[in-house]
């Protein structure tokens, strides 16, 4: 079986994002290997060069991706569910109102350890102006 690689890359050529609240009854999901996601907002906003936010639904067992980088800031929020994050080296048990912050090019990852699904919220972003470090 193929490794999972649910990754949702930011978008800086979309259109500026608008103001309101989007229902995820209404997203098209995205989906590998035990992993939903849906993608709430992706694009550039007043002050930020792309914002990309949304919620995943791991099964148990289930992780989108090998730990990764990516030039963005990142925070992860759980919702339900328990499981583990890892950040640069070090490995977090994870429960529902449990946050990760990761500045840009930070090895994160996560992984549902639990026996019900795992949902959790992400929003990555880069500030205009800003130059991330390769």
């Amino acid at each position: 079986m193929a490794e999972p690689n649910l990754v949702i890359t930011p978008s800086t050529e979309a259109a500026k994002l608008e103001d309101g609240v989007i229902s995820y009854a209404g997203l098209p999901p995205v989906v590998d290997s035990g992993c939903t996601a849906y993608v709430h907002y992706n694009g550039p906003t007043d002050q930020l060069s792309t914002m990309c936010t949304g919620m995943a639904v791991l099964d148990p067992g289930a992780t989108p991706h090998a730990p990764h980088r990516h030039p963005e800031e990142e925070t992860m929020v759980i919702a339900e569910g328990t499981g583990e994050m890892y950040v640069e080296g070090k490995t977090t048990y994870v429960k529902r109102g449990d946050i990760m912050y990761v500045g840009g090019n930070v090895e994160h990852g996560i992984l549902n350890t639990g026996a019900t699904p795992l949902v959790f919220y992400w929003s990555k972003w880069i500030a205009k102006g800003f130059e991330p470090a390769a």
